[in-house]
């Protein structure tokens, strides 16, 4: 239904306060000032798991039982262990920290066995904000992709802009690297190459579309500070057109 082209009445200037406002809800959509990076480029997580700070290892000898022990991986991402120093831990695998033990502990004794064992894993997760029905932090337990994450969430709302999903991650030097994605691709399966592997402590964001910067806009300035003035109106909005309900508080899509 298509909503009417005049106007009863209306305070002069508020269509001048609407325009500007509806050109930077767009914008805000857009991109950051952030670095990007192209999701094409974005590996999946690696096949075998790295050690990290908070994990707990069971470290076992096959022929000298009595130094078997029970670590936790320290904040330093390092281990202590009889016999040795202190070792680094954190970002081996369990195998290539099994050569490590080995080799140091080939000075104290005649051909050492030792078997490196994950027994728990630290906390690691990452976070879903924006237009999601639950968002905050959610338990990184196995391979998860971005449709994965925001499902987790609850899923988008309606509000949500699925087309500029950005996923916001460690970079070099801990900058923060953003990558745009687009969901309504991968939900559609035109491009499940944008549905990427999320890793520890990435930001899952979704935007809000103009239309609900809009809606809000409207609650917060021409509702409760300005009179109810009950008039339709339709808007361009870039290559769309929005209706205006003053009445009602909404903006809805012209169809």
């Amino acid at each position: 239904m298509r909503y009417m082209r005049s106007i009863r009445w209306m305070r002069p200037g508020l269509l001048a306060l609407l325009f500007p406002l509806l050109a930077c809800s767009h914008a805000a959509n857009g991109r950051s000032s952030l670095p990007y990076a192209d999701p094409q480029n974005a590996p999946p997580p690696a096949e075998e798991y790295r050690i990290q700070a908070g994990d707990q290892l069971d470290i076992k000898f096959f022929y000298n039982k009595d130094l078997n022990e029970q670590v936790t991986v320290r904040p330093d991402g390092r281990i202590s262990l009889q016999l040795i120093r202190s070792i680094v831990a954190a970002g081996l695998t369990p195998e290539q920290l099994t050569d490590q033990l080995t080799k140091a502990y080939s000075a104290q004794l005649k051909d050492p066995e030792v078997a490196v064992i994950v027994r728990s894993f630290s906390s690691q997760r990452f976070y879903v904000d924006g237009e999601v029905a639950k968002p905050g932090l959610i338990p990184l337990t196995g391979p998860t992709t971005v449709l994965q994450a925001i499902s987790q969430a609850g899923g988008s709302l309606y509000t949500g802009n699925a087309t500029d999903v950005m996923v916001i991650r460690r970079g070099p030097e801990n900058q923060p690297l953003v990558m745009t994605v687009n969901m309504k691709k991968v939900r559609n399966g035109t491009d499940l190459a944008q549905d990427i592997y999320l890793k520890p402590f990435d930001i899952v964001y979704v935007p809000k579309t103009a239309i609900a910067d809009a809606n809000l806009w409207i609650e917060q300035y021409m509702n409760r500070m300005v009179p109810r003035i009950g008039f339709l109106y339709s808007i361009p909005v870039g290559k769309a057109t929005v209706g205006l309900d003053t009445s009602t508080t909404i903006v809805t899509p012209v169809k």
